[in-house]
């Protein structure tokens, strides 16, 4: 097992390139077994979650060829319609098949998300849903068993807006006989840039990216081309990154109207921004400490609930106090803990973190508890004084495309090595 070894103290400078977006590839390449044909994805990032869908595609016999950032599907038959728990339990995302399978071959059984504690992380809206469109839904042994012979059209109200469940539900309905109407539903632009995908190989998708969704069933999807959407939140933690060492960085390839809470909130801090086509350039450097601001996590178009870990590493060195408000996910504070072993002044009230920032923060062995958390440590051992090592760092890798090196290419002091 890895670890992060960060000598922190360095001011990043330069320029970062940002890779596809994960939470938009993984829907994607899901999304390829409702038709046959050739698809051929581009800007995919390698990560582990990609190649985890990749492993869980072949299974269920679709042809998969990964050549770096290029993934090439085809699914004209699928000899199983069973996600393993196998595979299940490593990626929450995995869900995003059943829906497909469904659509299209009339059945699916695939095991609950590995953890998934269906009150906190719900996937009783995905089965609310499918049931909605005329599917026949049951729970049993850990897995979630459907099948139809064909999906109706049908009115569908999100309780919550959900990223995944607005997915899977639009996959479904992609095929299904007449029209569906997702009401509530999630507004990201992850959703948008799948319903794009969509669209070029023959759905009928209109709405995505607004809270109403609706879709006209077709019998069948073709094979497409599509290049997938830069990743807003790996973007969004290199800027970060430039604020917490009070450095100038460039980050590439994003797109800044995606970013736009987070650009929100670092300008409040007092870092000069400047926004191009293509490009968010951040310069932190003249301002001192960061100012401490205050975020309430939400859907999009809200303040991202997975930039709260990264944010929280800022406030920590910020002046002032800050509260952050988390409203998406209720034991989403795992980090705190951590970030006070260096030195942090941070509590918890209920869903708030209470922040009241210090001049420096130390070095520390501090251990990853999820995705973000992983780089919301990275971020602050950056800034720290001395060494940080960041153990368990296999979550990191679910969603951050060469972190270590590009961050090195800013001129970050940081080491992957073997625990």
């Amino acid at each position: 097992m890895d670890k992060i070894v960060i000598n922190g103290g360095v001011s990043l400078k330069g320029r970062v390139r940002v890779s596809g977006a994960k939470n938009s590839a993984l829907p994607i390449l899901a999304s390829t077994i409702l038709g046959g044909g050739e698809c051929m994805i581009s800007n995919v990032p390698r990560v582990v979650d990609v190649v985890t869908m990749g492993k869980l595609l072949g299974i269920l016999g679709a042809k998969v060829t990964q050549e770096a950032s290029r993934v090439v599907i085809k699914a004209d038959v699928i000899n199983s319609t069973q996600a393993p728990y196998e595979l299940v339990k490593t990626m929450r995302a995995s869900i995003l098949v059943l829906g497909p399978l469904l659509a299209r071959w009339g059945q699916a059984t695939v095991s609950l998300p590995g953890g998934c504690a269906i009150g906190s992380r719900p996937v009783n809206m995905h089965l609310a849903g499918l049931t909605k469109l005329g599917a026949e839904v049951w729970v049993e042994h850990g897995y979630i068993h459907a099948r139809a012979k064909r999906l109706t059209g049908a009115a569908i109200y999100c309780d919550v807006p959900t990223v995944t469940g607005t997915e899977n539900l639009m996959m479904a309905a992609s095929l299904a006989q007449g029209t569906t109407v997702i009401e509530n539903a999630a507004k990201e632009p992850e959703i948008v840039d799948l319903a794009d995908f969509l669209t070029k190989r023959g759905a009928r998708i209109i709405g995505a990216g607004t809270d109403m969704i609706t879709i006209e069933g077709v019998r069948e999807l073709r094979g497409s081309d599509h290049e997938v959407i830069p990743d807003r939140i790996e973007a969004g933690t290199y800027l970060v990154a430039g604020a917490i060492t009070r450095g100038s960085i460039s980050v590439d390839r994003c797109r800044p109207d995606h970013l736009e809470p987070v650009i929100a909130k670092l300008r409040e801090t007092g870092a000069d921004i400047r926004v191009e086509k293509e490009s968010v350039h951040l310069n932190a450097g003249a301002s001192g400490r960061p100012d401490g601001v205050d975020i309430r996590t939400m859907p999009f178009p809200g303040f991202p609930t997975d930039m709260q870990a990264q944010m929280a590493a800022l406030m920590a060195v910020a002046r002032g106090t800050s509260i952050i408000t988390e409203t998406v996910f209720e034991s989403r504070f795992m980090h705190v803990e951590e970030l006070r072993r260096m030195g942090a002044d941070i509590r918890v009230e209920g869903n708030r973190l209470m922040i009241t920032g210090c001049e420096r923060l130390t070095g520390a062995p501090v251990m990853a508890s999820d995705l973000r958390a992983s780089a919301g440590l990275i971020l602050a051992g950056l800034a720290a004084e001395g060494t940080t090592e960041v153990l368990r760092v296999y979550h990191l890798d679910r969603g951050y495309e060469d972190i270590e090196d590009k961050l090195r290419g800013l001129g970050a002091v940081i080491d992957r090595r073997a625990a």
